[in-house]
């Protein structure tokens, strides 16, 4: 990210692009001036570059916008993404079609170099009053695109520059700019206390269960974790408890034992009941 001074140092960076690619094909000396099209066209051989419009970038409008907190302390820099909207116009003698040459360069030298090189930014940052920018260190490159514009948007456009006649130019678009807030956000405070918790999910007598019929750290039916100690619950169904139950009580005896039982009940009787004495 940069400074304010960004929106102007890449108009600079952009004319010194310009102004130092113009050969093998141009051979003439070429002015190229940061300015609006002027009222009384240049005879010499002249290319403006001319900053007509400054929005809002679409995709990163609200992306970052500055965030305080209930006190009013800024948590989040505030960061403005624009795009710069520019038309490169060309004088030079008619004659000779020296603008119609200088355009042709120009859209030449902009899809060759449709990112701002390093170099370029740097050299454009010696200028004095451009002293103290920072986009040489912004890690956001800026990117030219070619704009189209049908007559009615041409003719808006110059209907604006006051006095001023068309001549042969050409619409851009560099993107993306951001420029930083001058104030610095609060550092976060450092950590005073931490806070570890740790939770049994299965113990030997009775082991997790498997994969799949219940997920990890799961209480086993008919038991509740409370605070690490298990606790019996009395919610189980009905037939649950029942069959419980029945598991517990005591086996029937078999119909066999039952027979046996009664035969040597009725021999007992017998002897005790033997015939009388005469």
């Amino acid at each position: 990210m940069s400074n304010a001074l960004a929106v102007a140092h890449v108009t600079q960076a952009l004319a010194l692009l310009i102004e130092s690619n113009l050969r093998p094909e141009i051979d003439m000396a070429v002015s190229v001036e940061t300015r609006k099209p002027p009222a009384d066209p240049p005879t010499e051989p002249t290319i403006t570059v001319f900053l007509y419009q400054v929005t809002h970038n679409p995709s990163m409008r609200n992306h970052d916008l500055p965030a305080r907190a209930s006190d009013g302390t800024l948590l989040n820099r505030a960061v403005a993404a624009l795009d710069l909207h520019y038309v490169i116009s060309a004088y030079g003698e008619e004659n000779e079609l020296v603008g119609q040459r200088l355009i042709g360069c120009v859209a030449r030298i902009l899809r060759e170099f449709p990112v701002l090189p390093a170099d370029v930014i740097a050299a454009a940052g010696e200028r004095p009053h451009l002293a103290g920018s920072d986009l040489a260190e912004s890690a956001q490159k800026v990117r030219f695109t070619p704009q189209q514009m049908d007559i009615d948007e041409t003719s808006k456009l110059w209907g604006m520059l006051h006095q001023t006649p068309y001549t042969l130019s050409m619409p851009f678009q560099a993107s993306l700019v951001l420029i930083e807030g001058r104030e610095k956000p609060e550092p976060a405070p450092p950590v005073r206390r931490t806070d570890v918790r740790v939770g049994a999910t299965g113990t030997p007598e009775r082991p997790e269960p498997a994969s799949g019929a219940a997920g990890p750290g799961a209480a086993s039916p008919g038991v509740a974790v409370s605070g690490g100690a298990r606790e019996s619950r009395t919610d189980e169904p009905e037939p649950s408890r029942k069959r419980a139950a029945a598991k517990k009580a005591p086996a029937k005896k078999a119909p066999a034992k039952k027979a046996a039982a009664k035969k040597s009940a009725a021999r007992k009787g017998r002897r005790s009941t033997g015939p009388e004495e005469g």
